[in-house]
């Protein structure tokens, strides 16, 4: 499987409010990571509507993390960026194949997309949070 931009960014941007714990901007997290202030406001607009940050106008504004890091999990932001994580189109759906009836790939496929996404949502953010001391390094 492979996660898209928006997926990326999203995770990106999620670890690094996380890290901080205090208001950054939009262009604090596009700089750090070197990737497009653009891309990285629609994710801030979709990760606000998905109520996992905040953004405050005005003077002193900026963006922040308003869930617990302990209690997001990889897995819940994976499956609202991407929607559906299918490796092939027959796990999702029936009569896609004409082998469908005897085929082994099927169940295989499923089975291990549902191993993947049990393990991504077994690991919260809180997880894979750089330090503090880290992020300092790089900014």
């Amino acid at each position: 499987m492979r996660f898209s931009l928006q997926t990326d960014y999203a995770l990106r941007t999620l670890m690094y409010l996380a890290a901080r714990r205090e208001r950054a901007t939009i262009e604090d997290v596009a700089t750090l990571f070197g990737i497009s202030r653009t891309h990285v406001a629609k994710v801030v607009n979709q990760l606000a509507r998905l109520g996992y940050v905040r953004s405050v106008r005005g003077i002193g504004g900026g963006i922040e993390l308003c869930r617990d890091p302990a209690d997001v999990s990889i897995g819940e932001i994976v499956v609202a960026f991407e929607g559906s994580l299918h490796l092939l189109d027959c796990v999702a759906m029936e009569n896609v194949c004409s082998i469908e009836r005897f085929c082994k790939l099927k169940g295989v496929l499923a089975e291990a997309e549902r191993r993947q996404l049990e393990y991504l949502s077994n690991v919260k953010l809180a997880d894979i949070l750089p330090t503090r001391r880290q992020l300092a390094v790089i900014e």
